[in-house]
């Protein structure tokens, strides 16, 4: 069941998919559609889960489920798995690559892999005040505290 993102409490547990690649504003709104309709059918054990989810920067999704409600489950969290990787066959992205690095330069979202962030953090490219995107946080809190912070801050640190 849909409940705006705002309204889920802080300890709600969040998954966070970055794209390779920019989504158009097109493709944005879509995949907001095709959100809303998967929210709305979102169950464990035949119980709706209260969840939601954020668009940002037409780079990450986020999903949020209040597990005070209902615990997201194996099968349940399968089925947004599935779901992502639909998206990422629909639009030919990388959603689950895990072995990136999204960053802020200046006001343009970067996304880069690894091994090219840990040259450019060499490089002095980026420093340990660049923002980066901590994909790494689980709950809205920590989300709304700890994902957009300075390199430095994060695990990214250990690149510096």
């Amino acid at each position: 069941m849909y409940t705006p993102f705002e309204n889920l409490p802080g300890e709600s547990k969040i998954w966070i998919y970055q794209s390779n690649r920019k989504f158009s504003d097109a493709e944005f709104a879509e995949i907001e559609s095709d959100l809303r309709i998967f929210i709305d059918s979102w169950a464990a054990h035949g119980k709706s889960l209260e969840a939601s989810f954020q668009l940002k920067y037409n780079r990450f999704i986020i999903l949020a489920v209040d597990q005070d409600i209902q615990n997201a489950t194996g099968c349940s969290i399968d089925a947004s798995v599935q779901f992502i990787q639909n998206l990422e066959k629909k639009y030919e992205v990388d959603l689950l690559d895990k072995m990136n690095v999204t960053f802020k330069l200046g006001e343009h979202v970067a996304h880069k892999t690894l091994i090219d962030f840990k040259k450019m953090a060499k490089d002095k490219a980026v420093t340990e005040h660049t923002i980066v995107f901590n994909n790494l946080v689980n709950t809205i809190e920590e989300w709304n505290e700890n994902w957009e912070v300075p390199a430095g801050d994060s695990w990214h640190s250990r690149f510096f």
